[in-house]
């Protein structure tokens, strides 16, 4: 006859490892369903879902979305931007006064 202690030891132990299991099935879930999504949205502009089209502003590549006019600059940009005639791009950009393929 075994005993009731090693039982309860053995069901505590199936049960940890199950949870650990279910854990680890969770964030693969969870990783998948990111890896997926990356893949659907690569290209496209986070707000309305229109394919982005590459640009070239004042020497500068964007990144710009026909439908709701959404600009993405790179970690850089900015800063170049702003370092070349810093008091008017902005309002040559929001006014459309630069051509698109500038």
């Amino acid at each position: 006859m075994t005993n009731a202690w090693d039982e309860r030891k053995k069901a505590l132990e199936n049960e940890f490892f199950h949870r650990l299991e279910q854990e680890k099935i969770e964030k693969m879930k969870e990783e998948a369903r990111e890896q997926s999504i990356r893949q659907v949205c690569l290209g496209r502009c986070p707000k309305c879902g229109e394919a982005i089209v590459p640009m070239i502003f004042r020497g500068v590549p964007l990144d710009k979305c026909p439908g709701c006019g959404g600009v993405w600059l790179g970690p850089k940009d900015i800063q170049i931007l702003a370092e070349k005639d810093h008091r008017t791009w902005f309002d040559k950009w929001f006014r459309g006064e630069e051509g698109e393929g500038e």
